[in-house]
């Protein structure tokens, strides 16, 4: 496909890397010149150096034979308008990411509907509900949800303590009657592989697994991360009191989570406490952990740092580890600490740069992708498909059929009944199917599924 991004930053950068390794056909335009250069010569994209809002640079750019036009730069109206624009050139699929609620609230006058784009995508809400996600599942460090969240994709970590140390697949495969699940991928060392049979599970390994949801809590009584058996309401620290952690104090305390929000600016605190209704807003530094510890972060179950600063989060989150917080969620925007971050012993890192372009690449995917989470650090990604009715390989055995190598299924959703597939199973049209694929795979999984 011919796809044309507009702006160059983390998530259009991101973007461009996975479309192009896929092989479409990409065109960047920004007017950031350094910008530019920096990604035509990393990546086998074409770029054009001019406004993304501006009717001669989108012809340059070959807009009249677009087939999706995503706007990603850093200004809401160069999006919006750059998207009113390629709906005049008729381009079938219109992407915009703004920051603004105006757009995007509830109350928004100008909806995505009457601004005839496809997709707006707001980053801030989309990593906070990422980050709520994971604050909720003890002991995951990533968290997708499929199927109205009936099945769930989670991430773990591997300790020389874990009960799946040393386990092949095969024998782990053995207790599955008990432990309905599929271990999906294991990275290891930078690389995602998908496991066979006498794949064994190793120590310092990240495992990614897919399950129903109700058999959860014995998956994590499984893995030893069972949930705290104490009555009282799960005690969360947030640092940073802008738009993400004013999200995430909402949403966490409407599920009746014990929340401190802290914040070291005195007028924004007295706007939070105008916001939240169960939440206590502190007026501090996040490194001021005398009176971290005078508030009980000792006793936090999860301490979350949003601030717009990766190392202040990096920072104050191993601080809050050290004092006895359980679980440390941290935002972190520059692609090179991603992977830094969990090694120095922080149990989750979340970026809005992934966060954005999985919602933006559903829109890229052919056929019946339903949704799509973008695994960070691998380029691979977990879709969620519906079986079309005309499609070749419904009621055939998966064992008879040649499934793309790099992908695996892992369940199969049907109606109100769920499986974990075997060689046995026979896909029906309408199946909702979770799959995991590789980058090599993605393009293959979707012909597959056409």
């Amino acid at each position: 496909m011919k796809i044309l991004i507009i702006g160059v930053g983390q998530v259009g950068y991101f973007l461009c890397e996975r479309l192009s390794l896929e092989g479409h056909e990409v065109t960047l335009i920004d007017s950031r010149e350094e910008h530019l250069n920096r990604a035509s010569d990393r990546l086998n994209v074409l770029g054009i150096l001019g406004n993304g809002a501006s009717a001669e640079i989108l012809e340059q750019a070959g807009i009249k034979d677009a087939d999706i036009f995503i706007a990603v730069t850093d200004l809401d109206e160069v999006n919006i308008l750059a998207c009113l624009l390629a709906r005049e050139y008729q381009v079938a699929t219109r992407v915009a990411r703004v920051k603004s609620i105006e757009y995007t609230g509830q109350s928004a006058v100008l909806s995505k509907e009457k601004l005839g784009i496809d997709l707006l995508i707001n980053p801030d809400d989309a990593v906070a509900d990422e980050i709520v996600k994971i604050a909720c599942r003890t002991g995951a460090f990533d968290v997708a949800e499929f199927v109205e969240g009936q099945i769930q994709f989670l991430g773990y970590r591997i300790s020389e303590e874990s009960p799946l140390c040393d386990l092949t697949l095969k024998e782990l495969g053995e207790i599955r009657g008990i432990y309905r699940f599929v271990v999906t991928a294991i990275s290891r060392s930078g690389q995602t592989i998908i496991p066979r049979g006498d794949d064994s599970i190793k120590a310092g390994d990240s495992i990614f697994i897919v399950a129903h949801k109700k058999d959860l809590p014995a998956i994590q009584y499984m893995l030893q991360q069972e949930e705290s058996k104490k009555k009282r309401a799960p005690r969360v620290f947030i640092l940073g009191g802008g738009n993400i952690g004013l999200h995430i104090a909402r949403e966490l305390e409407q599920m009746g989570f014990n929340v401190r929000l802290i914040d070291q600016d005195e007028k924004r605190c007295e706007f939070l406490c105008g916001k939240l209704k169960r939440t206590l807003v502190i007026n501090t530094d996040g490194t001021d952990i005398r009176t971290l510890l005078d508030e009980g972060v000792n006793g936090a179950d999860v301490f979350i740092a949003v601030t717009d600063n990766d190392e202040t989060n990096i920072l104050c989150s191993l601080l809050a580890k050290q004092h006895g917080a359980r679980r440390s969620l941290t935002l972190v925007n520059k692609p090179e600490l991603l992977n830094l971050a969990p090694s120095l012993g922080i149990d989750a890192c979340v970026s809005p740069r992934q966060a954005a372009a999985g919602a933006i690449l559903k829109y890229v995917r052919r056929g019946g992708v339903i949704s799509l989470a973008a695994i960070e650090g691998s380029n691979a990604e977990v879709m969620e498909i519906q079986v079309n009715a005309n499609s070749g390989i419904i009621d055939t055995p998966l064992k008879k059929l040649h499934f793309p190598a790099g992908a695996i299924i892992g369940a199969v959703v049907r109606g109100e009944t769920y499986e974990i597939p075997t060689g046995d199973c026979r896909l029906q049209a309408g199946d909702r199917v979770v799959v995991f694929a590789l980058p090599e795979a993605l393009a293959k999984t979707e012909r597959f599924f056409e």
